[in-house]
């Protein structure tokens, strides 16, 4: 995997982040790749945020997967600070080579690198292989989680 790099995302990588999104039966119906008015607009606020980390994996100058880690200064646990790993998609012609975990292992490492005491994600409780997948990587199912859609 060392000819991949990890890098921050640039405006000119919405196209292939939003379609990498779009990529499975749950982003299907909740993405747009064919309108990326939204997507700009939120671009310039994570961009302008320095709390996130929206990174993109690339090989031989194709996008192949993305990330967002976001930090997050808390008072729980002692004043910590932890790190949420969201939106992480690999391309399809990409998945069981390794990738993803070279990804989450970065986040992990870049929070360490922050001072980040927990580095915490949520997966859909339809997608069972991320779940092993993230079990592997050392992460445990510690919670139950909750949405409420606005």
């Amino acid at each position: 995997m060392s000819d991949i790099e990890i890098r921050r995302a640039a405006a000119t990588d919405l196209h292939d982040i939003v379609a990498l999104l779009a990529d499975d039966p749950l982003g299907a119906t909740r993405e747009s790749p064919d309108d990326l008015t939204p997507y700009r607009a939120a671009y310039e606020v994570l961009a302008a945020d320095p709390h996130q980390h929206l990174v993109v994996a690339v090989r031989e100058g194709r996008v192949v997967g993305t990330l967002q880690l976001t930090v997050v200064p808390g008072l729980s646990r002692r004043g910590a600070t932890r790190s949420i790993i969201e939106g992480v998609r690999i391309h399809a012609d990409e998945r069981g080579n390794g990738l993803g975990t070279q990804l989450i292992e970065w986040a992990v490492a870049t929070s360490r690198t922050l001072g980040c005491h927990l580095v915490q994600l949520t997966s859909d409780a339809t997608r069972i292989d991320a779940h092993r997948f993230y079990e592997r990587l050392g992460f445990e199912a510690s919670h139950l989680g909750f949405k409420l859609q606005l």
